[in-house]
C-alpha cells in the first residue's frame, strides 16, 4: 500500500494540512487519537470511511 493513496494534500483544506483521502480528518487527528491509547477499531468507528 502506498501512502499517496491514503494522504492527500488539498489547498485550502484544514488548513493545507495532509488529510484523508475522501475525508476531512487529518493525519495528525488520527495519530493524536492512537497515541491517547484510541484503538484503530475505536477511530474508525467515529469515522467510518465513505466508500
Amino acid at each position: 500500500m502506498n501512502y499517496r493513496d491514503i494522504i492527500t494534500l488539498e489547498p485550502g483544506k484544514r488548513s493545507d494540512k495532509p488529510c484523508i483521502r475522501g475525508m476531512r480528518i487529518t493525519v495528525y487527528d488520527v495519530l493524536s487519537y492512537l497515541a491517547s491509547r484510541m484503538t484503530s477499531e475505536e477511530v474508525l468507528a467515529d469515522y467510518p470511511y465513505p466508500y
